[in-house]
């Protein structure tokens, strides 16, 4: 039994299920941002209640791992040493009155995520598992404080999107230039402050370091590459004074590739 106070940040564990789901819709949001549609009857009693959830996405690139694929049960963990390569993706919409689910994949130009959403056409098929639990963050703040890059532009535009009318949000984050800005909508009062990284006076350490942070109780969240990550973390504690608790700061990639978002 789930004995959680929901007036606290907790975490809710989901059973966890394979779905093999189908390509219906293939758009791009911006230059390097292409959304991907799927859906299916076996996205039936898929659940992701935090807006910061991972589903596992599987990409096989041979007849073996496809065939281990279509066999394996999630549930009792991956032991099988054939399975294909791996990455975790947000969920950034789902409709279960639709059978839809959207999923939003940089396009950098290498890795199994970025090469299948590249070629991604309707009728096509991708495997997913998950989401394995969600932490619940829930509506006790004030003010709410969203840092990270593109990677992380899908669950903050859906925290965005989750927040009432009465609370605030200061956004920053870092995108490879202009033309990858994506309207970010809210009921909330939100500034987002886009850190280009063609523009040489732009930097996403000194934006952090030199920003207002928005007053009141505050719940700050920070996601992009691990080490970037860590630092961004040091300046929330140690310049701005945020409380440690209310501050999580993730790695979604890694530089040496490592499979993460």
């Amino acid at each position: 039994m789930n004995t959680a106070n929901p007036q606290t940040i907790h975490r809710v564990m989901h059973e966890i299920k394979r779905r093999k789901l189908e390509v219906l819709r293939v758009v791009d949001l911006t230059p390097r941002m292409r959304r991907i549609t799927v859906g299916g009857p076996e996205l039936a009693g898929f659940i992701s209640l935090g807006s910061d959830d991972h589903v596992k996405l599987f990409f096989p690139q041979t007849a073996e791992e496809q065939s281990a694929l279509e066999s394996v049960e999630l549930s009792g963990g991956i032991k099988n040493k054939v399975m294909p390569p791996m990455r975790d993706y947000t969920p950034r919409r789902y409709d279960l009155d639709a059978l839809e689910l959207d999923l939003d994949f940089v396009l950098h130009g290498d890795g199994p995520a970025s090469t299948w959403a590249a070629q991604a056409q309707p009728g096509q098929f991708l495997h997913i598992g998950g989401p394995r639990g969600s932490m619940i963050v829930p509506d006790i703040f004030d003010s709410y404080l969203l840092i990270g890059d593109e990677t992380a532009l899908p669950a903050i535009a859906r925290r965005l999107e989750e927040l009432p009318a009465n609370r605030r949000a200061l956004v920053v984050v870092e995108i490879e230039n202009a033309q990858e800005q994506q309207p970010l909508n809210s009921a909330a009062s939100v500034e987002v402050i886009w850190v280009h990284r063609d523009v040489p006076a732009e930097d996403l350490l000194s934006t952090v370091e030199n920003l207002q942070v928005p007053a009141g109780e505050l719940y700050t969240w920070v996601a992009t590459e691990s080490a970037l990550s860590r630092k961004v973390r040091r300046i929330l504690l140690d310049t701005h004074g945020l409380n440690d608790e209310f501050v999580k700061a993730v790695g979604y990639w890694r530089l040496d590739d490592s499979p993460q978002e």
